[in-house]
Order: C-alpha cells, then structure tokens, then sequence
C-alpha cells in the first residue's frame, strides 16, 4: 500500500535529495522480484508437498518455506536460508517498533499531554512504548486460529486505508488542508474496522478498498469546504515540485 511508514523512514533517511530517484526504481524492482519468488515458494511447495500426499492446513501452509528447504537443502545450506527469514523478520519488526514509538512519543505524548518534556523524558517514554506494542504484537502471535497472512492483511488495510491517500495527495494535490488530512485519516481507519466486522455481499471485498476510496472522498470534500492552505504551504509544495522535475 502507499505510504507505509517503515519504507517511508528510509526514503526521509536517505543522504541527499538526489539518491531519491534512482532509490525509489531499486525498491520497486525487489518489491516486484521478492513477491514474484513469494509466488513461485507457493507454487512449487504445493507441487512438492502435493506429490507427496502433504495437505497442508490454511495455517501450516506458512511454512511450506522451512518445509522446503529442510527437505531440499543439506543442513548447512538450509540453516543459512532459514537465518534469512529471521533477518527479514527482524529488519521489518524494529522498524515497525521505531516508527510507532516514535509517532506515540513525539506525535501524542509530546504534542497533547507534555509539551515541555525533556529528552530524557522522551526516551523513557519511546522505551516503553516498544515493550508495550511488543507485548501486544506477542498477544496476536499467541493466537492459534489466526495466520500471519490475516494478520498482516488486516494490518496493512488499516495502515493503507489510512494513510494511502493522505501521502498520495501530500505529493500531487497542494489543495489538501490540515483537517482534511486528519478526517481522512479516521475515516479510512475507522472504515477497515467496521468493513472487517460485516459479511456477506459487498462486504467480502478487501477492506482496504472501500477505505481508501471514503479517504479520498472525505479529504477532498473536508478540503474544498474549509479554508485554504496558506501561501506558505503553497509556496513550498510548488519549490519541491519544480526541484523534482529537475
């Protein structure tokens, strides 16, 4: 989905303005090429497993990765795969943890409740934060009907519903208003919620794409009936336009 905040992070850390262009092509190439190889593990263990007489249940076949390289590789050569899988999860894991501690610290608990709060006061409170969301995250993991595949579906309707069209419009639409941004922001959150819980018809379609078509909607409409950005916000959207052009 567009705007997720753990790819986000790494295009705000980038060295220079100029790395942006050619970073953007680099992810979106291994996007497409680890999702193809996702595809073909999923194909080629359900031949593999199938010709065996392995069926495989709709929470076992997110292993069909592990099943497959103990079956296939020698030990050596599996550990070092199956250590991969580790990386990624860990890579994507403290990345999550950072970006939600730091949004709770810095965008909530600084900005509502303590304004004044010291360095250290934020750091304590960011520390806290990644404990508590972990514990939340094992919580979720412990539970045996559901299926990381669910899991990250829900999740990633949520995130993208919520702020797909806020980052799409930040880039491309200069209209958007603070207000706006924020009521499609609830919106597209509170739209996967409530899609999610109600079945039967329309509601079998994927939640995120009800989400992000009310976001849109609410942010345009939010937008064109409150006031107008003001020049400065104009001014600087025009400089990064015509800087990107370049």
């Amino acid at each position: 989905y567009f705007g997720q905040p753990h790819i986000l992070v790494r295009f705000m850390g980038i060295r220079s303005a100029k790395e942006i262009r050619p970073a953007r092509y680099i992810a979106m190439v291994w996007v497409l090429l680890s999702l193809a190889a996702a595809v073909v593990v999923g194909i080629a263990g359900r031949s593999y497993l199938g010709a065996k007489g392995i069926i495989l249940s709709a929470v076992d076949s997110e292993t069909v990765f592990m099943r497959l390289v103990t079956d296939l590789f020698p030990s050596l050569i599996a550990g070092v795969l199956l250590s991969a899988i580790l990386a990624a999860i860990m890579s994507t894991a403290d990345s999550q943890l950072l970006v939600t501690s730091s949004a709770i610290t810095g965008d909530f608990y600084q900005a509502v409740f303590r304004r004044g709060a010291s360095d250290r006061e934020l750091l304590w409170v960011g520390r806290v934060t990644v404990i508590l969301i972990a514990l939340v995250a094992g919580l979720l993991a412990s539970d045996q009907n559901s299926s990381v595949f669910k899991l990250v579906s829900y999740a990633w309707a949520g995130f993208g519903a919520a702020f797909g069209p806020v980052v799409l419009l930040s880039l491309y639409w200069p209209k958007m208003t603070r207000n706006g941004a924020l009521a499609g922001i609830l919106t597209g959150g509170l739209t996967v919620v409530i899609w999610k819980n109600l079945s039967g018809g329309l509601f079998d379609i994927y939640e995120i794409v009800p989400g992000i078509l009310l976001s849109l909607v609410t942010i345009v409409t939010v937008s064109w009936l409150g006031k107008s950005p003001n020049t400065e916000i104009t001014d600087e959207f025009a400089a990064v336009a015509s800087e990107n052009k370049k």
